[in-house]
């Protein structure tokens, strides 16, 4: 896609939004990726009717497929890669192409140069658990958040929790909008490519089994769920596996040869293979140290899977909660909500209701209603 270095401004009255999307230029976009296209998918269903979208990013990486060409967006991109054009943003250079406001979906942006700039913070989890983060990411956070705050005209939250803590960070309490995450942003499950996923597993769908979602970093607290499942596995009504999907973060490496009997490392799957799963397991599990809002539990609620979870602000009381410090519980919750069938069917229920309230639809619509606002 040829690089543009300048956009012209909409012929009537409709908003020009920069929308920073770097995350989706890196290896694991993670649930900040999730959040970008899930914010362009419903942007997208809304007609595009308030504002005129362009996508800034780095420059697009030597061969393989662009991930921003799968939109139909103006694309303005920096002729430096991914890091390099980071490093730049911290320092405040390259500042952001032209338009009326600058949405930033993570910390990483550019100077707006006095144009109004919002910020989506998801989590302030390097102050809440220091010790899961490289000393290096944790100044980094720390300089960005100081960064958007003070620079920022609206910080955006994807809970309130989220937003408390930005207020206590020094935020002014105006400029921060709480705006809640969707979760309808997976496509139609793939029964059969969910089943050819545990077939190379060794395992069949008519086993049954047990699933969890994240990246796998310290601070999704991995290593205590898989402590949790050993306890568990032999009170549950089948010895049913546990299958760990997801894409390496950093930290400490898992790999099968120390995990516990029973538990299958599935690495990445595509998002109608990952519905698929949701929609065939007995439950999901997902109990991290700390959570701004929480994916995979509501995507799991809407397929219809029971959730046990961390007290999140996503799930509100719709997951069967633990204490995600006690592997005890976590074991107890496991059994429950993979075994007893009526709280089984309590959790489906609670999950589907749940579910329903989150939509890309309407949290585009809120980031649409600001960004007028600001412009």
């Amino acid at each position: 896609m040829r690089r543009r270095h300048d956009v012209t401004r909409p012929r009537d009255d409709r908003t020009s939004v920069v929308l920073v999307v770097e995350q989706l230029r890196r290896a694991v976009p993670g649930g900040i990726g999730t959040y970008t296209r899930g914010l362009l998918q419903g942007i997208a269903s809304n007609g595009d009717a308030a504002i005129d979208v362009v996508l800034h990013a780095s420059r697009a990486p030597r061969g393989g497929r662009d991930p921003l060409a799968s939109w139909s967006h103006r694309v303005v991109t920096s002729p430096l890669p991914s890091r390099l054009l980071t490093r730049a943003w911290d320092r405040g250079l390259l500042p952001a192409p032209a338009g009326d406001v600058v949405h930033a979906t993570s910390l990483a942006f550019p100077s707006a140069r006095g144009r109004p700039l919002s910020v989506l913070v998801h989590d302030l989890a390097w102050r809440d658990v220091p010790e899961a983060y490289p000393p290096r990411g944790h100044r980094w956070h720390e300089a960005a958040l100081g960064r958007a705050i003070e620079t920022a005209r609206a910080l955006v939250a994807p809970s309130r929790a989220v937003a408390d803590r930005l207020v206590g960070a020094g935020a002014r309490a105006a400029g921060v909008h709480v705006i809640e995450e969707g979760c309808d942003h997976l496509p139609a499950a793939d029964l059969a490519a969910a089943d050819a996923a545990l077939a190379k597993l060794g395992k069949s769908t008519a086993q049954g089994f047990l699933l969890t979602v994240s990246t796998l970093e310290p601070r999704k607290n991995l290593r205590r769920l898989l402590e949790a499942y050993e306890m568990a596995r032999p009170d549950l009504a089948e010895p049913w596996p546990l299958v760990v999907v997801g894409p390496e973060g950093w930290g400490d490496a898992i790999s099968p040869g120390d995990v516990p009997h029973g538990v299958l490392l599935a690495g990445t799957v595509d998002d109608a293979t990952l519905a698929g799963l949701y929609r065939r397991c007995r439950c999901l599990a997902y109990v991290p140290l700390v959570e701004g809002f929480g994916l995979p539990p509501v995507e799991a609620m809407r397929e219809c899977a029971p959730v046990v979870a961390s007290p999140i602000p996503s799930t509100q009381g719709a997951a069967l909660e633990v204490d995600p410090l006690d592997p005890r519980a976590i074991a107890a919750a496991l059994v429950s909500a993979s075994s007893d069938d009526r709280v089984r069917s309590e959790l489906v229920t609670a999950g589907l209701l749940r579910a329903r309230e989150l939509t890309w639809e309407s949290a585009a619509e809120r980031h649409v209603e600001l960004w007028r606002s600001l412009a």
